[in-house]
This record gives C-alpha cells, structure tokens and sequence, in this order.
C-alpha cells in the first residue's frame, strides 16, 4: 500500500479512536451497538465506540421505541443493532433499532426494488420498496428512474435494506443537471442548510461527519469527481473539526469530517422540520451524531448551521 494510503489509514483510525474525559461526557447523549439483552426496565448494549464496552441503559414507560415505525420492547431482540438517545440520569428517551438509510444515484429500478449507488466510500445498495412504501416515496421522488436520486430511511430485513418512508425532498432532475453556485459566489463564515445522516443498516456507529466540499487535492481526502454543490463552502480536510448547531433544538457539537461527503453534494433539497432551511446539504452524521444532537433518525433531517473549527464550548448559543 503507498505511504499516503497507509497515512489517511492511520489517520482515520484514529479519528474513530473512543473519546476519553469531558469529551465522551458531551458525546454520551447518544450511544450505537448491538443489543445484548434487554428487560421492561433495562436495555444492554455493546457499544461500538468503546469497543463492546457493556453499557447499561434504564428505560420506562416513556421510552419511544421505532423499528420501522411505532414499536414496542419486543423489537429489542439480542443481535440487532440500535442507536439509543439518553436524557437527563441516563435514561433512554428514544432508541432506533435497525435502522438505516440509502441514498444516492438510483442505477436501475424492477418490479418493488431500486438499485442506488450510494458514491465511491459506500458503494452499491438494493432496497427492497413494499407496495405500501412506495406512494409516499414517490410524492418525494416522483422519478423512480435511472439518473435521478433516491434517498429513503430502511428497516434491516432477511432481503436487505427495506424503505419504511422517504428521506427528505428531492427536486425532479438528474444529478448531472445540478447547477454549480457562481464561481465568484462568496463562501460565508457559517454555513446554512440542512443536516442529514447517513449508514447502512449496519449503520456508521462513531461520531463524525460527511462534508460536502472536501478538497481533492494532496492529502486532503476529497473525491476527484465530486459536485461542487448547489450552496458555496470552504474545502476542508479529512480530520478538520466541524461545529454543527440544530437549530430546531439549539444543540450543537463539535465533530470531525470522516469522509468526503459526494453523495450530499448532490443532494439540492431543504428540510423543513422546524422551518424552510436555505437549499443544500451542507452535512451528512452519523446516526449516534444525528440522534445527540436532538435529531429524529427517522425523519432524516434537521435545519443546522455549521461553522469550520470548534468553539469554545458545545452547547447552547454560539
């Protein structure tokens, strides 16, 4: 393997390294894993960050649950994997159980299946879209069809990623009729847009973040082919912090840019959770991210502003 190759390996092993001190505090709001047991008041994960570290999460009659929809404790079977997000005393407010989300270029559609490529770090994926699914997604994505996009949250099934309900919005063109912003449009200091997740139904289990505008060039770890976008952005790095605010929550948290985000840069749509945000994706988290930061996993979005570089502190106003 080259040295360069072998320096971004290194390096984005240690961006998934298990945070230590203050920092897992501010990061414990959310956890990801695999259930172990659970009982009508106790959840047992092993969590993926601290390396199947046991973690023990009370619940009660107010713990939401979802798996493909409203669910109940049975859905916490042993072996499947679940974001969960803890309130005050630990807690468990709400847990997502196998959860997952495909978006991207739609290759080919048959009779209740899409085939999407998902961009160069995460491949290819066949969603299965039941009968049922397939009106609300279609309101979404009026053009199942080769070139256009597709991006809907999926439920883990024996036959793979199955849609439960559409992402967020989509525009009905093709990816390569994305208009690039001016040239000479200036790049703001705080970027305004909307706020995704992204994983398989494996899911991506570590906090962190995929940009958009990732330079290609040198060691940066952008994608060559990648859009610019439909919202102007500064190039970052691999490994540069990002400050996230929801601003349909006010929380905010500092993650690191794990992967160039060429899927979301495709992506020229706006949530509307709280309010109508300005178009363009301008971050993809992980799900455990997504869920600390107040996000609905299962609504797909929410309005936020990112800043390049951290603050002085996590949460709250700026």
């Amino acid at each position: 393997m080259p040295t360069t190759h072998l320096r971004r390996a290194a390096h984005r092993r240690a961006l998934f390294a298990a945070p230590e001190g203050p920092e897992a505090d501010r990061r414990a709001r959310a956890i990801s894993g695999i259930i172990l047991d659970a009982s009508p008041h106790l959840l047992v994960v092993a969590e993926a960050s601290a390396r199947g570290a046991e973690i023990r999460v009370p619940m009660s009659e107010d713990t939401a649950i979802w798996h493909g929809g409203r669910g109940g404790p049975a859905a916490l079977r042993p072996g499947r994997p679940v974001v969960v997000r803890r309130a005050g005393g630990g807690r468990a407010e709400r847990i997502w159980v196998d959860i997952g989300r495909v978006s991207g270029t739609i290759l080919a559609c048959g009779r209740g299946a899409v085939e999407v490529d998902m961009g160069p770090h995460r491949g290819r994926a066949h969603v299965v879209i039941p009968p049922s699914v397939l009106g609300p997604v279609l309101v979404r994505h009026p053009r199942l069809e080769p070139g256009y996009l597709l991006d809907v949250v999926c439920v883990g099934s024996p036959g793979g990623p199955q849609a439960v309900r559409p992402g967020t919005s989509q525009p009905g063109y093709r990816v390569a009729d994305l208009a690039a912003p001016e040239a000479a449009a200036p790049v703001p200091r705080e970027l305004r847009g909307t706020a995704t997740w992204f994983g398989g139904v494996e899911g991506e289990w570590r906090d962190g973040a995929s940009y958009p505008a990732v330079d290609s060039e040198g060691d940066a770890g952008g994608c060559a082919d990648a859009p610019s976008g439909c919202a102007p952005m500064p190039y970052l790095s691999i490994g540069s912090e990002i400050t996230v605010r929801n601003e349909c929550g006010g929380r905010a948290a500092t993650v690191p840019v794990i992967e160039c985000g060429c899927t979301a840069a495709r992506f020229c749509d706006r949530c509307v959770e709280c309010d109508a945000s300005p178009r363009g994706r301008i971050v993809e988290l992980t799900p455990a991210a997504f869920a600390g930061l107040g996000g609905d996993l299962a609504a797909g979005c929410f309005n936020a502003t990112v800043r390049p570089g951290a603050p002085g502190g996590m949460e709250g106003p700026w």
